[in-house]
């Protein structure tokens, strides 16, 4: 169906979901606005989102960077005890010349987490700081979102206890700092996605003047 012609493009949203086209009318604190045609959540603000998203942010830094090295697992067997981190699990593979996929591990469970979190970073900090955002703030949070699909952590938490479960049998198995390191990493994306209103923050970083929710609106956006 055409657009009427009076329509303001920027004040369109699109369901990313199932690209239904709707009228963007902010909802209040708490309320959530949902696609009527799948339900999925366009806008949900929520007072004090930035500074939780940051404080979380901050927080899947300092779990990645020290679990990288501490020991993730060790594993008795024949009488023989050898523990690993995540970099030398790693580096084993490039040790057999399988360089692409010790680069492909590290980049998915370490390294693109580690960068989503540092574009987040760099363009929420300004907003928290009630600054202008800085310059190519929209293109690292666009790249964060990009990312978000590749940043596998949780991922990789899944697939070490379904390999624990076949190797229990074989040989003793103590689960070491890191691996519960990944498991707060994964509680700790699961919040910062929960808080993270992505409308709200384009908004934000466009420095267009937000819309003031009328007393009787209901969490659904009009449909256009």
């Amino acid at each position: 169906m055409p657009l009427p012609d009076d329509i303001d493009l920027s004040e369109l949203i699109a369901c990313p979901s199932c690209d239904a086209l709707y009228r963007a009318v902010e909802p209040g604190n708490g309320e959530r606005a949902v696609c009527e045609r799948c339900h999925h959540v366009l806008i949900a603000p929520v007072d004090g989102a930035i500074v939780r998203v940051v404080a979380l942010s901050l927080t899947v830094l300092l779990l990645l960077v020290t679990a990288m090295f501490v020991p993730f697992l060790k594993i008795e067997a024949s009488g023989l005890t050898h523990s690993t981190s995540v970099a030398d699990a790693a580096l084993s593979f490039s040790a057999a010349h399988m360089f692409g996929l010790a680069l492909g591990v590290l980049a998915l469970i370490i390294f693109i987490p580690i960068a989503r979190a540092l574009l987040l970073l760099f363009a929420l900090l300004p907003l928290l700081a009630r600054r202008p955002p800085l310059q190519g703030a929209r293109t690292a949070f666009r790249l964060s979102e990009e990312l978000r699909p590749w940043s596998m952590a949780e991922i990789f938490v899944l697939g070490v206890g379904v390999a624990l479960v076949k190797v229990a049998d074989m040989a003793r198995v103590e689960l070491q700092a890191a691996f519960w390191l990944f498991a707060a990493l994964v509680v700790v994306t699961v919040l910062q996605d929960g808080f993270l209103c992505r409308w709200s923050i384009w908004q934000a970083l466009e420095g267009r003047e937000r819309q003031s929710p009328a007393a009787d609106a209901e969490a659904e956006p009009e449909h256009v």
